[in-house]
């Protein structure tokens, strides 16, 4: 039923444009939408609450098609709570991306000529702030286009005065309570963003290098040990050996001669090593490497740094200044004019660590940092999902959770930037070391200074669940809306966000979670399973296709792909399918309008309905619950899968093709099927809207008169007068009744397409249906068939038994019999021909003994297909008339 009961809606205007235009829609329709006020939640309402916090895009970001998928269904699960009676909360944002923001403004300074240290830090931090408000936020208005229905008056960027509160809050008490240190450890360094990356900022692939192996001292006293970096070796502090391998025993504790410096080294005995692997020896070089640094902490070992943050060499000598591949090069060179080169290998590949966002070859690099320790963190964020506090979904990515957070190192907070939260961490004359929370005044006074660095990004955006609603403030929104409901994210980013997330949330709300369930989705890949990208010609602007298909197309053919937690492979010809679909609704609707489709009155009693009626009513509700069930698993694709062959096959290819005889007849049984078809395109675009919103308010509007379906009720299952049921209506022997019909008209139209006939030609028919389910259906059978009535020279040339019914068709004269079989006759040699072939192959097992699986898996399915194709002609045949 329609919304809106108080009142009576007003007569729709049924009067719709021949076509859909989405461009013409999409926008006004939007602004209505938010200047009515619907995404807007209100903390003080008694409604059960329902939130989902977005995953904040980059300042810096535009709209690309991973957005567009994530938001389609966090869009479409906001939407749906909101029509089911919840507070439905949608919480945007932006991240302000340290790294990214500061390096689009650093191309803008050198296009001037000009570097950040030209301005000054402050300078430099305003000039980042006017380009924010200039060119950052550019998705937010994408997000409008795709139809986001989140609450743009709670808009929060992570360094607003409120976040930017939390941050100092979180870091104090992380501070005082000695989780958070300083130390000088090993990190991944960019030369080229002259920052420190966390580890799993750093992205591995195979590069193709050189493997050397060198000869370290000399005669007796010497062994070889082998790197790919040979540059490293000016900062070697040791040689490390197994302690039990007998071919260095002797060498253990001695010191021998480092090639190409002055210095001896010390060989030290640690199990670190593989005997097994290469010459069992390996170069420590503490100050840049990590295994070699716990190496040297294990020994006492000095770490000696060789180059500077850019990468070049900073030892005095012949290779001071030259950058570290430069140096490689021609320390390799050295090497050999001493005779010291044993053997090398080139090209080498091997594992590379890249820097995520600029891909430069990444230095492990000996540096003082921010640490937090985050084993009791980690701890909590692990036994959160053990407990079942949090889920998971799909349930077999909590293994690829678990690993990370039950192996997580210390996290390296600080960034060597100028862009972001500024480490609240002052330094006194005297060695003082002073936090400095949100509330408390910096120390002032000579000698008085600020850490110089930034926090790591994903630092702040780790308390967004809990930030974005006031924390640490105890607001009503935080009362109301916290915890979050559904974390809706990609699995490539469970360890730099999901696991952030839950360590901070837990900590920082008392142990209450930050979300309770973690959806995860797969990545947006082409058509052909390829990852997307910028750098790849396969890369897709979703705004092209909105432009050409509309949002909701875009939209749907996102959801439609939308498995959980594997990947969406997307092409264009899926988005004109969906938009195929946009039409399809929009046409069906607009038939109905014009044949009296309506809303007003309560259902006929089903003794009033036609089989077709309690059909289509019973399959609808059968649809509801199926919808449902498939939301409350955050499965998409079935549930937009499903909503597609119900709308598309059942309601608009049958139930609208079946009542088409029965509007031209007019009286009683018109108006009980008008009143069915009008609470079935209710319900059926409620059911889409949360996927498709734009066509389906449109439509929705029109046909009830209603408000908008945003804010309509969420459809449950439909009641007839006089046949309630648990579930809604169902009738078993209208569904098995319009199986049966479907079935004849099936196997006829099949019929015709295999005698080559036109779709709208007409042929005279008899039809029997005496004592069948299919008598009161003689009508719609013939128009949907084409049949006409059998004349006075009427001969049945053609007789097919069909459930029980039977359809005798007079073939003479609308083909060409001796040519039909002489074409059939061809594919049915050819598909002979076809069936030898492959039963030749398949039984000659020299054949099937060498070839590979895949290639005997083809000839299988091309025998299976000519079988069939024997079996459908040869039957084609039996039915033709006689020539």
């Amino acid at each position: 039923m329609t919304e809106n009961a108080s009142q009576q809606p007003p007569a729709p205007d049924t009067e719709l444009p021949t076509q859909y235009a989405p461009a013409d829609v999409e926008g006004p329709l939007y602004e209505r939408w938010v200047e009515r006020g619907y995404f807007a939640a209100d903390a003080k309402s008694d409604k059960p609450a329902y939130t989902i916090v977005i995953p904040p895009p980059n300042v810096t970001g535009s709209l690309h098609l991973g957005h567009a998928f994530q938001h389609t269904l966090m869009d479409a699960l906001t939407r749906r709570k909101r029509m089911q009676g919840y507070e439905a909360l949608w919480l945007p944002g932006m991240d302000h991306a340290g790294i990214a923001t500061q390096n689009k403004v650093e191309q803008q300074l050198a296009e001037e000529g000009k570097s950040r240290h030209d301005l000054g830090r402050e300078e430099f931090v305003e000039r980042v702030w006017r380009w924010k408000e200039e060119y950052g936020g550019k998705i937010l208005g994408q997000m409008r286009r795709l139809g986001d229905g989140v609450d743009w008056d709670r808009e929060r960027f992570t360094m607003d005065e409120g976040l930017s509160k939390a941050v100092l809050t979180i870091f104090k008490k992380l501070y005082d309570d000695e989780l958070i240190y300083r130390a000088e450890r090993i990190i991944n360094w960019c030369p080229r963003c002259l920052t420190a990356i966390s580890d799993i900022e750093v992205e591995y692939q195979e590069d193709a290098g050189e493997l050397v192996s060198i000869r370290y001292g000399e005669g007796e006293d010497s062994l070889v040990v082998a790197t790919t970096r040979a540059e490293t070796m000016l900062g070697d502090t040791a040689v490390a050996v197994h302690p039990e391998d007998e071919r260095y025993r002797h060498l253990v504790g001695r010191r021998i001669k480092l090639p190409l410096t002055d210095r001896t080294i010390p060989v030290v005995a640690d199990e670190h090593v593989d005997p097994e692997f290469g010459t069992g020896a390996v170069k420590v070089t503490p100050a840049h490497d990590p295994n070699d640094f716990a190496i040297g902490q294990r020994h006492d070992l000095p770490a000696l740094t060789i180059m500077d943050e850019h990468g070049v060499i900073t030892v005095h000598g012949p290779f001071l200044g030259l950058d570290r591949f430069e140096a490689r090069s021609a320390v390799v060179g050295a090497l050999k004019e001493q005779g010291r080169i044993v053997a090398e290998k080139r090209p080498y590949m091997h594992s590379v660590g890249h820097c995520s966002r600029c891909k430069t070859t990444v230095e492990p690099r000996l540096s003082m940092q921010w640490w937090v320790k985050v084993g009791p963190l980690a701890q909590a964020a692990g036994d959160a999902v053990r407990d079942g506090r949090v889920q998971i979904h799909p349930a077999d990515l909590s293994k690829r959770y678990f690993d990370w957070v039950d192996n997580m190192h210390d996290w390296c907070i600080s960034r060597q930037l100028w862009w972001g939260h500024r480490i609240p961490i002052w330094y006194g004359p005297d060695g003082e070391v002073v936090c400095v929370g949100p509330d408390d005044e910096p120390p002032t006074g000579e000698g008085w200074t600020q850490d110089s660095d930034v926090l790591d990004t994903w630092f702040s955006s780790g308390l967004w669940p809990f930030s974005t609603l006031g924390w640490p403030e105890q607001t009503e929104d935080l009362r109301k809306f916290y915890p979050t409901d559904v974390l809706l994210t990609g699995h490539d980013i469970i360890f730099f966000w999901v696991a952030r997330m839950m360590m901070f949330g837990l900590y920082a709300m008392d142990g209450k979670v930050p979300f309770h369930t973690i959806a995860l989705t797969g990545l947006v890949r082409d058509e052909f399973g390829k990852k997307m990208s910028k750098s790849n010609p396969n890369a897709v602007d979703p705004l092209t296709w909105m432009d050409r298909y509309g949002s909701d197309a875009v939209r749907f053919t996102l959801a439609r792909g939308a498995n959980p937690g594997t990947d969406v492979p997307i092409g264009e010809d899926w988005v004109q399918a969906s938009r195929n679909f946009a039409n399809k609704i929009w046409n069906a609707t607009r038939f109905a309008l014009m044949n009296g489709a309506t809303v007003e009155g309560p259902l006929p009693a089903p003794e009033q309905m036609s089989a077709t009626d309690r059909w289509i009513l019973s399959r609808l509700n059968k649809t509801v619950a199926e919808v449902d069930g498939f939301y409350e698993d955050f499965q998409f694709a079935k549930l937009s899968d499903a909503l597609y062959h119900f709308a598309w096959d059942e309601v608009f290819d049958w139930y609208v093709e079946l009542s088409k005889t029965v509007f031209q007849a007019g009286g009683e049984p018109a108006k009980v099927s008008q009143r069915v078809l009008g609470e079935v395109l209710d319900v059926t675009l409620k059911l889409l809207h949360p996927v498709v919103p734009f066509v389906t308010d449109t439509l929705w509007t029109t046909l009830t008169g209603g408000e908008s379906v945003v804010v309509a009720e969420w459809p449950k299952a439909v009641s007839v007068p006089g046949a309630d049921a648990p579930g809604g209506f169902r009738d078993a022997a209208a569904e098995q009744e319009i199986s049966t019909l479907q079935s004849v008209i099936t196997e006829v139209r099949r019929f015709r397409a295999d005698q080559g006939l036109q779709p709208g030609q007409r042929v005279p028919a008899r039809l029997k249906l005496d004592g069948t389910a299919l008598s009161p259906h003689e009508a719609a059978i013939r128009q949907l068939l084409r049949l006409q009535p059998e004349g006075d020279s009427f001969t049945a040339t053609a007789t097919l038994p069909v459930s029980g019914a039977e359809v005798a068709l007079d073939l003479s004269g609308t083909i060409d019999v001796a040519a039909e079989r002489k074409r059939l006759a061809k594919d049915l040699a050819a598909a002979e021909k076809e069936k030898a072939q492959a039963t030749g192959k398949l039984g000659n097992e020299a054949f099937l003994a060498k070839a590979p699986e895949n290639v005997v898996d083809k000839i299988r399915t091309r025998l299976a297909k000519a079988e069939e194709d024997i079996a459908r002609i040869t039957a084609q045949l039996a039915k033709l008339p006689p020539a």
